[in-house]
């Protein structure tokens, strides 16, 4: 039988990446048991004291033990947590030696959403990939630049060391664990009963492109609002870097430097972002909207649409626009 702890963090956390893993894991022993199976988990609510911890001001969270009372786990798993991410690191710092040494004698870590903040503050994510919600992408690479983020994954697994992408597609790591722990059989079983889409391995569809503005640099900033404003006009990184007067080996680097992305890889995801929103509210075909986004080239647009969101043209039409599925 696998001991699982689920952390009861400090400060608002999602209440769903509690409960939800809760539920989950309760329910394939409740499927053993009426297979005639033993169950498979041990599962703890595990927190700083046995006090209730509050969430939204409304939902309480009774641990059910303390953490520093857990000799040895299995399966650590690190929830969402929102607000002010560097003050809610702070605020649940004691948690960290205790998984790093969970880590150390053979437990595995698994980060749901952006509880990665949390798991990336132990340490254990250095010189590994992770992923986390598309939405926080940005702010994760700030305050974790060493860490490989791939935003665009629903699910890392890095020897045991687990993340999730955005908001509920933890459910699909709780299910790649009940596979990895039991079985496909069981796994499969999973999804029919929760309604979960199995083997979903990216994100990317539900990636909403606004760019990284959060930084100091007012050239770039500048630069960013010219290209979303001429999304519709072929766009040059020299005409950039003429336009802004900055040699274009340090713009580029500039660029990268603020928003994370190349200026090739910008411009891009501007324009693919401004083809996904007609997709999803005209009838217009590929062609048509190819054209009106700044492209001539059909396969080069079709193929960087889909290296951005991970469908074609035609099936992320097909499965945004409700016009078309009437």
């Amino acid at each position: 039988m696998k001991h699982i702890s689920i952390l009861v963090p400090k400060g608002d956390a999602a209440l769903g990446t509690i409960e939800g893993p809760f539920m989950f894991f309760s329910a394939v022993n409740d499927f053993l048991a009426g297979m005639g199976k033993e169950p498979a988990f041990k599962i703890q609510l595990v927190g700083f004291s046995l006090e209730p911890q509050r969430y939204g001001g409304v939902f309480s969270v009774v641990p059910d033990v303390i953490f520093s009372d857990v000799e040895k786990t299995d399966l650590i798993i690190v929830p969402a947590v929102n607000g002010d991410k560097e003050q809610v690191v702070e605020a649940n710092r004691p948690f960290f030696t205790w998984i790093s040494k969970q880590h150390g004698a053979g437990s595995e870590v698994a980060s749901l959403c952006v509880g990665a903040f949390l798991l990336a503050a132990t340490g254990l994510l250095n010189g590994r990939n992770c992923t986390t919600h598309w939405l926080s992408a940005n702010d994760f690479r700030k305050m974790y630049p060493t860490i490989n983020l791939v935003d665009d994954r629903i699910i890392t697994d890095e020897n045991g060391i687990y993340t999730s992408g955005g908001a509920n597609s933890f459910w699909n790591l709780l299910v790649y664990l009940t596979e990895k722990y039991i079985d496909r059989e069981m796994a499969i079983y999973t999804t029919k009963f929760f309604v979960i889409e199995i083997d979903r391995n990216t994100q990317s569809p539900f990636i909403m492109f606004t760019g990284q503005k959060g930084h100091e640099d007012d050239t770039v900033r500048k630069a960013q609002e010219f290209i979303e404003r001429s999304f519709q006009d072929k766009i040059t990184v020299d005409q950039l870097s003429e336009m802004f007067s900055v040699g274009r080996r340090s713009f580029e680097r500039r660029f990268k430097k603020a928003t994370s992305n190349s200026v090739v890889e910008y411009i891009q995801r501007v324009k693919i972002e401004a083809a996904k929103k007609s997709f999803e509210v005209s009838r217009k075909n590929v062609s048509e909207l190819m054209y009106e986004v700044g492209y001539s080239d059909n396969k080069a647009f079709r193929s960087t649409f889909k290296k951005i969101t991970g469908l074609s043209p035609v099936e992320y039409r097909n499965k945004y626009n409700r016009q078309i599925q009437i």
